[in-house]
């Protein structure tokens, strides 16, 4: 027999309960009881949805981020969430949130652990802070609830660690300190824990240990060794899982250490099967993930199924199938999905029918393909049609590819010539004080959106609405005395979605919600065929602000490789083409933007860098593609006219020249989670145009003091010529209240004027 499981689920609920429960407890409007109840419902419904499969994940459900419970649950807390006192749960989310002054904690404001990207996804995870110092004590209490919880409804459980090579990997150390130093201390801690697990009945444990399909120096290598030898013979049998890339030089490690079963991601090493089974020992269990656990596209069953079928005759009962990696990055259930185009449902699976893939796989290697003829028949011709369809493959849009062969998207001077004609211009002060593009969106905006989409008021309404918003926006902007404004992005949904539904080869879901960091949820649309802009998507709003004021107005666009990154994009041909189709959309608004008098244009990347491969001997390629699209969005208009990009909550130290060599004339970037870290490549690397570090942390509910991003941008100014520097906040302001957002940033202006002051002071 086959053994089915299952990596993880998502766990914010088919229509965002785990959101909304969140929420209403931060806002103090239910308590902690009645949140951890809404969380156990979800986690039951969910252990249901899983129950065919023969070992069903625990453990895998957060109330914030996978990450972050690991450290609590090996007792690596941050000492500043720990003194205000209060429960667990209340330093969890110190932790998370960060917490102002006043929110009543009993000392000063509290900030938040860094967030970045989980490898190449667009999930942010809490960075592990570490130090030479670190002690780890074992808190077990939440996964071994859930395991109880589990074996309440009297089903298979594997429990799900991410393993201690992979925590210590994604961890930090600000003392100087190499974290693979902790591994001595930490291994007890899972020994400890895998027996607790044992105790409870695991027969299984899934331990991740994804850092093992990136780059890892010797150190790291003979670290795992020592790590799985320790491990060995304590407690359950464990499971070791990779994904989201190939082992390459890691295979042998993995498949030698003393581990009692191996996964591999077959959506994206496929190739390296064979290798892993001449590899593996043969008393070792080889799981594959077949079903991609990262895109929403049907599976094909009839080929995996020539795939699966010799290597269950070759492996008998120790081969296991999977899904590629948790579901967590897929929405919940495409049953909800009523509205959605047709055609394009048919083409289409969410985690529900994924694992409902995933029997019919296994079914069929267990009785016969026969037993499940019809399904494979449905499955054929949903494939089929969606490879003939009309709406995937224009003539018309591939002509353009082509006629784009030689086009390099560069400017028409260098930025020192540019940048001179900008001034002359923008007639700017020395740091200068924008925001990232979006304001708070009210329930009261919220609301007239969704009332517009179900037609309960008409389009004149609704743009009277959204002018009456922007004109809002602008006045307040004037007020706070902000150089470079933005209409406020008030009838956006989100800045993918957004312009996927002004493009021809975009569909769109209500429900398919997919957690992008702790309450915060995307819904990112599917590109399922070539793009074409037929109109202008923001010209007229923008041109509508830029009116309502004499300073300079920012237009905000997505760039092709976001919109590449943070869309569910079809797989039938490379990428690479795909961002080209996108960045020429893209390059005729900027065009339209600038012939209506626009003079500054922002073009947010904030997913380039989690579309970089993990291996390094991959990312040239992925660059070289990245990098031309947005110069060819970007780059065809005049000097004068001033082209921003953005970047959030990416570690991008390591491709500082390909960022350069985009060539904007101005980039933001996050910095004040890492305390102006990220700009630590600056010394090393002298970057030729503007740059914003990001002063204010639009993620806590903190609101920064005028000292604290005076000093930031200090620290910027050490690295970076002030004549070169704006002030800006991190992301933009859309998840937070006006409440918050003015009084921060009347105190970024404040510290922009200081640092005016003190730095023309010492040119003088």
């Amino acid at each position: 027999m086959t053994t089915t499981h299952n990596l993880g689920f998502p766990r914010i609920g088919r229509q965002r309960e785990l959101k909304f429960a969140l929420e209403g407890h931060w806002r103090g409007e239910i308590n902690a009881e009645t949140l951890q109840q809404t969380a156990a419902r979800l986690r039951a419904r969910h252990h249901r949805i899983q129950s065919r499969l023969d070992w069903t994940p625990v453990g895998d459900f957060s109330l914030y981020d996978q990450v972050l419970d690991m450290s609590f649950l090996l007792g690596a807390v941050p000492e500043r969430a720990r003194q205000a006192g209060g429960s667990e749960l209340d330093a969890y989310f110190r932790v998370a949130r960060g917490r102002a002054a006043g929110d009543g904690d009993c000392c000063a404001g509290i900030h938040a652990g860094e967030m970045t990207k989980w490898f190449d996804t667009n999930y942010h995870y809490i960075v592990p802070e570490l130090s030479a110092q670190t002690e780890f004590k074992l808190h077990a209490d939440r996964l071994i609830d859930q395991i109880r919880e589990t074996r309440a409804q009297e089903l298979s459980f594997k429990p799900v660690l991410i393993g201690p090579l992979t925590w210590l990997w994604l961890g930090k150390t600000r003392d100087g300190s190499d974290r693979l130093e902790l591994l001595p201390r930490l291994i007890p801690v899972y020994r400890e824990l895998l027996q607790k697990l044992s105790d409870e009945g695991a027969h299984w444990v899934q331990i991740d240990e994804p850092a093992l399909v990136t780059d890892l120096d010797e150190a790291w290598r003979q670290g795992y060794q020592e790590a799985y030898r320790a491990l060995a013979g304590s407690g359950p049998r464990k499971l070791l899982t990779t994904y989201f890339g190939r082992l390459e030089d890691n295979l042998e490690l993995a498949c030698s250490l003393p581990v009692d079963g191996l996964h591999l991601d077959c959506t994206r090493a496929r190739d390296e099967v064979e290798r892993v089974i001449d590899t593996l020992p043969e008393d070792r269990i080889l799981s594959l993930g077949v079903i991609d656990g990262r895109n929403i596209w049907k599976t094909n069953l009839s080929a995996t199924l020539d795939f699966l079928e010799p290597l269950r005759e070759r492996l008998g009962k120790r081969l296991w199938v999977a899904p590629s990696c948790s579901l967590l990055h897929v929405p919940v259930d495409l049953a909800s999905e009523t509205d959605l185009d047709d055609e394009v449902r048919e083409w289409l699976a969410f985690a529900v029918q994924k694992l409902e893939e995933l029997d019919t796989l296994a079914e069929a290697l267990r009785y016969g393909r026969d037993s499940i003829q019809g399904r494979l028949q449905a499955n054929a011709r949903a494939l089929a049609a969606r490879k003939s369809s009309t709406r995937v493959h224009k003539p018309q849009v591939q002509k353009r590819l082509r006629d784009l062969a030689d086009d390099p998207g560069r400017r028409n001077s260098p930025y020192a010539e540019r940048s001179a004609r900008q001034r002359e211009r923008l007639r700017l002060p020395l740091f200068p004080t924008t925001t990232i593009g979006s304001f708070p969106q009210t329930a009261e905006i919220r609301q007239q959106r969704r009332d517009h989409r179900e037609g309960r008021i008409d389009d004149d309404a609704y743009r009277r609405f959204i002018e009456q918003e922007i004109a809002r926006c602008v006045a307040e902007q004037e007020r706070l005395g902000l150089d470079v404004l933005v209409h406020g992005e008030a009838e956006r949904n989100d800045m993918v979605e957004y312009f996927g539904e002004q493009l021809e080869g975009y569909a769109f879901t209500r429900f398919g919600w997919v957690q992008s960091y702790g309450s915060r949820c995307v819904k990112p649309p599917i590109l399922f065929g070539d793009i074409e802009r037929p109109q202008p998507m923001t010209v007229e709003r923008i041109r509508h602000a830029q009116s309502l004021t004499e300073r300079p107005m920012k237009g905000m666009l997505t760039g092709p490789v976001t919109l590449l990154n943070w869309s569910f994009v079809r797989d039938d041909q490379p990428r690479s083409e795909t961002c080209l189709q996108l960045a020429l959309a893209i390059r005729e608004e900027v065009q339209e933007l600038e012939a209506a008098g626009i003079p500054v244009i922002q073009i947010d990347e904030a997913a380039l860098r989690e579309g970089l491969p993990l291996r390094r001997g991959e990312w040239q390629d992925y660059l070289h593609w990245a990098i031309r699209a947005f110069r060819i969005s970007a780059n065809a208009v005049a000097d004068e006219t001033q082209i921003h990009t953005h970047m959030c909550y990416s570690e991008f130290n390591d491709i500082i020249e390909a960022i350069a060599d985009m060539d904007a004339d101005v980039i933001t970037i996050e910095t004040s989670r890492s305390q102006m870290e990220l700009l630590d490549v600056f010394e090393a690397f002298e970057y030729p145009n503007e740059i914003g570090p990001g002063v204010y942390d639009i993620h806590s509910p903190n609101i920064p003091k005028i000292e604290e991003m005076e000093a930031l941008m200090e620290k910027a100014a050490e690295r970076i010529p002030p004549q070169r520097l704006w002030v800006n906040p991190d992301c933009g302001l859309k998840t937070r209240s006006w409440e918050e957002v003015l009084p921060a940033l009347e105190n970024m202006v404040a510290a922009a004027q200081r640092l005016r002051r003190k730095y023309r002071s010492e040119a003088a």
